[in-house]
């Protein structure tokens, strides 16, 4: 039976995998059409070029990873420490955390050589640093001391990340214990 047409989502996922796999030089036209069976021109019909596509891929990893995980937490109006404990547990939930943790680590790794992946990198680490710091405004943190305690907080994220593989679950449920309590702890 003949493949379907493809959708611009489909080139999007296909490239994020090549990306995780095979890292950013892997990226090509040429290689993604053979990998979805389909011919080079398939893939003009969605995007101007290959620029175009890893500008795609960026807004997909922004907008899934970002603004549809803060969207679904201020959907909830849970209370700041609620937020605050959910989002120290965001690397620990499985196999979409593991497959985020993989897509975040190939976007960073992509960041170091690339100025387009770094500005999109930098936006969502700013992006995510503020709302943090907005959760510990609202628990009553003056403004600078939120945004120190969001770094803390993002900073663990990303370090349990790269670090996936240290530490027993047992372990890594006492660090997540652990960074709750100081972050939250008033120092006055």
């Amino acid at each position: 039976m003949p493949r379907s047409t493809l959708l611009p989502e489909d080139w999007i996922t296909a490239a994020t995998a090549v990306l995780i796999d095979r890292g950013i030089d892997a990226v090509r036209v040429d290689l993604l059409a053979r990998e979805l069976a389909v011919t080079r021109g398939s893939f003009y019909w969605h995007f101007k070029d290959r620029e175009d596509l890893l500008q795609a891929v960026l807004n997909g990893w922004r907008d899934a990873a970002t603004e549809q995980v803060i969207h679904r937490f201020e959907g909830r109006q849970a209370e700041p420490r609620t937020l605050i404990a959910e989002l120290i547990s965001l690397p620990f939930r499985g196999r979409a955390a593991e497959r985020a943790a993989r897509i975040e680590l190939a976007i960073r790794a992509w960041a170091r050589r690339d100025a387009l992946a770094r500005a999109a990198v930098d936006e969502v680490d700013a992006r995510r640093i503020a709302y943090i710091a907005q959760c510990f405004s609202a628990l009553g943190f003056a403004i600078a001391e939120a945004r120190s305690r969001a770094f803390l907080l993002y900073a663990y994220e990303v370090a349990e990340s790269l670090l996936a593989r240290q530490g027993t679950a047992a372990q890594k449920k006492e660090r997540s214990a652990l960074l709750q309590r100081l972050v939250l702890a008033r120092l006055d």
